[in-house]
């Protein structure tokens, strides 16, 4: 999905580059977090923010703006894309409608594991799909959050089974991936925005949803959820991204920074996630919260996701080939 730019887009977008001119004055930028303060894309944030701060002498600054302060995680792809927004911290499977090529680091089990995610965004994976998300969509991703698998909660009772899952209602993002995985175990799943996940849960809308541990501390779904099932399908990625248009009007020592920041955060998130997540998952259990693994070691699931959803996706990520390449740089 390309951004089409109306006559006013190119006025509004330069009022916006005013306001972070490049140069020797001082300049400071907002950054969108779509989760609350604590979690994964904080810790990428604040990061970034005094590292980019430090490099330029202080003469630039980045404003947080965490819990969807700035609009939901898509909306602000379309402002920073028109140069309306700098930076915006969201999951990568709200950048995938805009690039589809980055689907392929959400097809359900191609990452198993945290040296999987660094390898595959730190490589030249990584780099083509930065390259097409600046063609495609008009942001540039220049650093990467790494928040763990994206584990399964839910309010009624212990799942270890696909059977398990019938009769209940799962939040999903709005994501044509993740829709089609919990297709393929068999329900249809209920597509929401984040900001509203949490009422949702809270009320009984919907029974579950599945995020990282990291997540599901920092947004207190120990508070509406009982029980978590280990599964492993999706590790979640959440890139930082900024306006190519703001970008390229920096001077060229002012994009380096950004670049420098971006690498250096990008190591921080990964420490982060391997120093706190079982930490965190210790925590959620000492809240109540109840912990299972899938039966079989999650073979059905794997079977049944795979099977399904890899052809279905081959043309949007760019071809079999892709996937392909992607399995071969992780050595399968």
């Amino acid at each position: 999905m390309k951004i089409r730019k109306s006559v006013l887009m190119p006025m509004l977008a330069a009022a916006s580059l005013m306001l972070s001119a490049p140069g020797a004055i001082a300049a400071t930028f907002k950054m969108a977090i779509g989760d609350a303060a604590g979690g994964t894309q904080w810790e990428l944030a604040t990061s970034f923010a005094k590292s980019f701060s430090d490099k330029t002498g202080g003469k630039h600054k980045v404003d947080l703006f965490p819990n969807g302060q700035l609009g939901d995680e898509q909306d602000t792809v379309n402002n920073a894309a028109m140069g309306l927004l700098d930076f915006s911290v969201l999951a990568i499977n709200n950048v995938t409608p805009f690039s589809p090529t980055v689907g392929v680091l959400t097809l359900p089990y191609v990452i198993q594991s945290a040296e999987d995610a660094k390898t595959l965004t730190q490589g030249a994976v990584g780099q083509e799909l930065v390259d097409n998300t600046i063609r495609d969509a008009g942001v540039r991703i220049v650093g990467w959050a790494y928040s763990g698998f994206r584990v399964l909660t839910n309010s009624k009772r212990p799942v270890t089974t696909l059977a398990d899952l019938k009769g209940l209602v799962i939040r999903v993002p709005k994501n044509e991936i993740m829709i089609s995985t919990y297709q393929s175990w068999g329900i249809n799943p209920t597509p929401m925005s984040w900001s509203e996940t949490f009422t949702a849960l809270q009320q009984r809308v919907v029974d579950g949803q599945d995020n990282p541990y990291i997540t599901i501390s920092a947004m207190k779904f120990n508070e509406v959820q009982k029980y978590i099932t280990n599964i492993r399908y999706i590790f979640s990625l959440e890139p930082l991204i900024m306006s190519e248009q703001v970008f390229q009007a920096q001077k060229p020592d002012v994009q380096q920074a950004i670049l420098e920041a971006g690498r250096e955060a990008t190591e921080h998130s990964f420490k982060y996630l391997l120093e706190t997540e079982e930490q965190i998952r210790a925590d959620l259990a000492a809240k109540g919260m109840e912990i299972v693994d899938p039966a079989d070691g999650e073979k059905e699931w794997i079977e049944k996701a795979t099977t399904a959803v890899w052809p279905k996706f081959h043309k949007s990520i760019g071809g079999k080939d892709k996937l392909d390449a992607v399995l071969k740089a992780l050595g399968r």
